[in-house]
């Protein structure tokens, strides 16, 4: 339990924090004044001010936030409408006295750290443990949860020695055997610790083209050496195939108009703490996965996020008319909405996939009592 908590506050606060930390230093090498730069959230338990930024670390370790001079026009409004004056004109120094294109660049340095994370950890992984090639041996590497293997109690490690009475040596040949036999009830011998169990489940018919028996399960992973550039690329290659299999996703659910797979926080740190327990590459290679994740999220043009903040000001730039505090309201707003619409889908379907394992496993475990 200990280690699962230091490793969610670890993974978050990491990705979250370096995030934040780009903003704020593209905000110092364009002039913006940084009135607090905070590790973390709530009451503050130690901090310092150098030159105008208070820097602080706060109680929940979960990330950060950067606090630019002169960054929320509602704000603004709500102080000259309490005290109505002549509007003084912004200090050089404030977020919104710059123009569009340096504000740009603050909001982009936010994903922009979190894919530099991903390739230093990616690249790390590979060249530490060096690249991954799936193994060709009957041991199960990983199952997906709520498939049958999962519910029929199968684990990592386990090595599969004969399917329906048919010897395996080889993934392959386990493979083509499951295949054979969509929705049909098979028996699996299987050996974990020295001892053999014999275990019966029915297959899934593979989800998209094709008939296949499936059961949910993937094969252990080996590893192969590889040079300092050949590892640096295959980094790399890693934030590309993670970000264009997001995009690809996304793209068939809205064409196919199919519910999204989202995983919440519920569901992210439950394969946090998996990862954690799993071995050190599988943990910081996951912590790139989820860098990336974040990421890509945050150039998403929702109103609240980089990529909402990044379509203002394209607009700004292409209409030559400023933003207003009007506007912002709305926009605010509308993002508030959108982003809680979103944490409540994806909880829910973190909730649900949680329900449907147990249930399948009750089920499982009746029918192997009536047997």
């Amino acid at each position: 339990m200990i280690i699962s908590i230091l490793a969610v506050l670890f993974t978050f606060g990491l990705v979250i924090f370096l995030h934040e930390f780009g903003h704020f230093m593209v905000c110092k090498l364009v002039g913006i004044r940084v009135e607090e730069f905070s590790f973390g959230f709530g009451r503050e338990l130690a901090g310092f001010t150098r030159g105008d930024t208070r820097y602080s670390v706060r109680l929940v370790p979960l990330g950060g936030y950067v606090k630019p001079a002169g960054e929320n026009l509602e704000e603004e409004a709500a102080e000259k409408q309490a005290q109505p004056a002549p509007a003084a004109p912004r200090a050089p120094y404030e977020y919104f006295a710059k123009p569009w294109y340096t504000r740009l660049g603050v909001v982009f340095a936010g994903p922009v750290m979190n894919y530099l994370l991903a390739f230093v950890l990616f690249s790390a992984v590979i060249l530490v443990m060096g690249a991954p090639r799936p193994s060709d041996a009957p041991v199960i590497g990983d199952l997906t949860q709520g498939y049958p293997a999962d519910t029929a109690g199968l684990k990592s490690g386990d090595r599969i020695l004969r399917v329906d009475g048919k010897e395996v040596s080889t993934w392959t040949q386990m493979a083509d055997v499951i295949h054979s036999r969509p929705e049909k009830e098979i028996s699996l011998v299987y050996e974990r610790g020295g001892a053999s169990s014999e275990v019966k489940l029915k297959t899934r018919l593979a989800s998209g083209a094709g008939s296949n028996g499936v059961i949910g399960i993937a094969p252990g992973v080996d590893y192969q050496r590889v040079p300092l550039l050949k590892g640096f690329r295959m980094g790399a290659y890693q934030c590309w195939y993670w970000t264009a299999f997001t995009v690809k996703t996304l793209a068939s659910n809205i064409h196919k108009r199919e519910k999204p797979d989202l995983a919440g926080p519920i569901g992210i740190v439950n394969i946090v703490s998996k990862a954690a327990h799993s071995g050190a590459a599988d943990f910081f290679f996951l912590i790139g996965l989820i860098s990336v994740a974040v990421g890509f999220f945050n150039l998403l043009p929702i109103p609240l996020l980089d990529g909402g903040w990044a379509v203002l000001y394209l607009f700004e730039g292409i209409s030559r008319r400023k933003l207003t505090a009007g506007l912002m309201k709305y926009v605010n707003a509308a993002g508030m909405a959108m982003l809680f619409a979103i944490l409540l889908f994806a909880t829910y379907n973190d909730i649900m996939r949680i329900v449907s394992s147990h249930a399948a496993r009750k089920a499982a475990a009746a029918q192997g009592q009536e047997k």
